[in-house]
């Protein structure tokens, strides 16, 4: 008998599920319900029992269960499983690594290997540490190597040319070894962020390595074709110009690779080389894992944790992720080979933040370290129970015998549990994502073009109303920067409890981390966030707190070190204005400044759907905007003629020190028919496009990232390049809260 729904999906769930996962026809309509689609997810993966002697009345309450589970929000599996679980594609994996080797036939083996995945929906991550370094012999033609950078490029090429299932762009992880004599280049790789940008890229750093920066000592760059060392660096030198480029633009970031080895299990088959693109899943080459997390939200009940609710969970999100294992259509033999060897599931969470928020716990405290721990083990435990239940009935993995566990608990999965970025997940959860802290607690979302709606945490609406303290403005004022630390009204218990992403140090992030980290099998996805004005030594405090608690990588990312950083007004600083010189006027009338004979600016190029349009804002004496010209790329006509007008008005209101911000909000999203995409996001018109590159002039100024000190930002990547709405980075890596929209995958 089937259950009833009992499916609440907020409107932001719903969207995301209508864009991403939905199933569509071949016009692009949507056509199924969200419940349909679990239903499908259900029903593929419970047909997985009957390999192992299940009736099919047995299958049918296996399906009830798997889409209560998911219906309830309780547990929801990674996307490609969701998107094509019962569907003719049915690759239901997000991540894979493959294998290149030293060989031109081995490099183009690995790109076409991975244009194939991400055409099916997945990521894919890539050692290129066995690759010779640039400037050595090819022995088959006398010729010089590139070095593994320059491959690096056809891989991104390749990725920028397919399009995943359809619905997502693929995502690459590069890795290199710090050992390799090609480190320096592959470090400054991504200096230029249109350089790469399908790709994260992390060093993978020894032991050997980490002990020689703190001797201050040497260490050897070996080249993998010969064996032979090439020359000796620095090795605090190395790490500290890793340092600087992730302090920089959050990348190359980090992996500890002999830690990652040491909790391999299976290391008779193989050394693990890669991890997926966001590092939470080491993995052998041609090796995949399917990922689910759990909504720890749900998981409270009257302010206490439901530790048998939380347990039937887990056992039954396991039985679901191995089950995917054998229903999912794999991309590649050697793929579904290795997988089923070893049958690797990842299980984790998400709504870490709302538990705390729950139990009335400072996500920054000692206690809260406690909780995560207690509760990563629980689920840790749990979990190996579940896997050991399954092998009794089903067996262990084919590769148990050359296994970590042979000899000790019979286990059905070589992995079990992994902490992933859950973007898009937590959005249709309605949860917080992943073990993150809360990005902001109340933010505007675009809903319809031009429409804002502000979205706020429900869990602060309820207490702001409980508590007396709620209005339309306070929540307004909040939006401006997220964070409730600087808002007078709002009392001081309050908020400890609703800290956000930025309210809280490096080091706490770091700390829950590791937390969570010492009962994962795998790793943990986390994203360090730092204030704009944190410095490179701040960085490597970090890093070397997390490899002395036992992390196995580090994702960091300083707030606006990236171009297309978006910036908002914070409440609590107001941008000085001149004073005019002007004569006096009658009431309710100004008369603008008069220009001088020489004032100074910058021009920048903005796509627009008209074509190239040249903004030029110029600044008086103060360094504040004063006049804007625009110059379209094609002479003449309407469009020209708009934006020229725009640029007079603009400059008018500006030299009637009209605050630039206001003027901003006017232009910014209007849309015309014409709308294009560029580096920022989405250009919706002529209009939206001088508002966002006046924008940028206040953000940006003189080229060098320096802050107007009339502007502070909120903590978000940039526009999505979907639909131009917030993006934010966390759970080491980038989403979008309006549309889902997610640069890994």
């Amino acid at each position: 008998m089937r259950t009833e729904s009992v499916l609440r999906l907020s409107e932001n769930a719903l969207k995301v599920l209508e864009k991403r996962y939905l199933k569509k026809d071949e016009n692009g309509n949507v056509v199924e319900t969200p419940e349909e689609m679990f239903r499908r997810v259900a029903r593929a993966v419970a047909q997985a029992d009957l390999n192992y002697g299940a009736s099919y009345t047995e299958v049918e309450a296996t399906e009830e269960a798997f889409f209560e589970l998911m219906t309830s929000l309780d547990f929801l599996p990674n996307s490609p499983t969701m998107m094509n679980a019962g569907t003719e594609l049915g690759q239901l994996s997000a991540c894979f690594v493959l294998p290149v080797e030293d060989s031109m036939e081995g490099i183009f083996e690995a790109v076409k290997n991975a244009a194939i995945i991400h055409k099916s929906g997945g990521g894919t991550g890539f050692s290129f540490s066995r690759l010779r370094p640039k400037g050595d012999v090819v022995g088959s033609t006398k010729g010089i190597s590139s070095g593994p950078v320059s491959f690096m490029t056809v891989f991104d090429t390749a990725t920028e040319a397919v399009k995943q299932g359809g619905r997502r762009r693929g995502a690459n992880m590069g890795i290199l070894r710090v050992d390799h004599p090609d480190i320096l280049e592959f470090i400054t790789c991504k200096d230029d962020n249109n350089r790469f940008t399908n790709f994260n890229i992390s060093v993978a750093l020894t032991e050997e390595f980490m002990k020689k920066v703190k001797e201050d000592g040497e260490y050897a760059l070996i080249n993998p074709r010969t064996g032979k060392i090439v020359k000796t660096l620095k090795a605090r030198a190395v790490f500290k110009t890793i340092v600087k480029h992730a302090w920089q633009n959050g990348e190359p970031g980090i992996i500890f690779l002999d830690r990652i080895n040491e909790s391999n299990p299976t290391p008779e088959i193989g050394e693990i080389e890669s991890t997926n693109p966001c590092g939470e899943q080491p993995l052998l080459p041609y090796e995949s894992c399917n990922l689910g997390s759990i909504n720890l939200a749900r998981m409270v009940r009257n302010g206490e944790i439901d530790w048998e609710h939380l347990r039937e969970r887990v056992h039954l999100a396991v039985h679901f992720l191995d089950n995917v294992i054998d229903v999912n259509k794999y991309p590649l033999k050697q793929i579904e080979e290795m997988t089923k060897a070893n049958r690797k599931i990842g299980l984790g969470v998400m709504g870490w933040a709302d538990m705390l928020i729950q139990l009335g716990i400072p996500y920054n405290s000692k206690e809260a370290l406690r909780l995560g721990e207690r509760v990563m083990k629980f689920i840790f435990e749990e979990g190996r129970k579940a896997s050991q239940a399954l092998a009794e009935k089903r067996g262990v993995f084919p590769n148990y015998e050359k296994s970590i566990y042979r000899g000790g608990p019979k286990m059905r999965n070589a992995t079990v549990t992994t902490i992933a970025p859950t973007g898009s997940l937590s959005i249709i959860a309605g949860c917080s994502s992943g073990i993150e802290p809360l990005f902001a607690v109340c933010f505007v979302r675009n809903v319809l073009e031009g429409t804002k709606l502000l979205e706020i945490n429900p869990y602060f609406e309820k207490i702001a109303i409980e508590k007396g303290f709620y209005s339309r403005e306070l929540m307004e004022a909040v939006s401006e920067t997220g964070s409730i630390s600087h808002i007078p009204e709002i009392p001081e218990e309050i908020k400890k409890i609703f800290v956000t992403a930025h309210d809280i140090t490096p080091e706490d992030h770091i700390r829950m981390q590791a937390a969570f980290q010492r009962y994962v099998d795998n790793a943990v996805s986390k994203t360090v966030n730092f204030p704009n004005h944190a410095t490179p030594e701040d960085v490597e405090r970090v890093y070397l707190l997390a490899y002395e608690l036992g992390c196995k990588g580090v994702t960091v990312y300083r707030d606006g070190s990236r171009d297309e950083q978006v910036l908002k007004k914070g409440s609590s600083q107001k941008q000085s204005e001149p004073q005019s010189t002007q004569p006096t006027t009658p009431p309710g009338r100004i008369v603008p400044r008069e220009r001088p004979e020489v004032v100074k600016g910058t021009t920048r190029a903005m796509k627009t759907g008209c074509g190239n349009l040249y903004v030029t804002v110029n600044e008086d004496e103060h360094g504040l905007p004063f006049e804007v010209f625009n110059h379209m790329g094609k002479a003449g006509g309407c469009a020209a003629s708009q934006s020229e007008a725009i640029g007079r008005l603009v400059s008018l209101a500006l030299r009637s020190n009209i605050a630039p911000e206001e003027i901003i909000k006017q232009l910014k999203g209007i849309s015309c028919h014409q709308h294009t995409w560029a580096k920022g996001g989405k250009i919706s018109s002529c209009a939206d496009a001088i508002a966002k590159a006046l924008e940028l002039y206040m953000t940006k100024k003189d080229g060098n990232g320096s802050k107007n000190p009339g502007y502070e930002s909120s903590p978000i990547v940039g526009a999505c390049p979907e639909c131009g709405g917030v993006v934010e980075h966390e759970g080491g890596c980038a989403v979008c809260r309006n549309c889902g929209y997610t640069k890994c995958g």
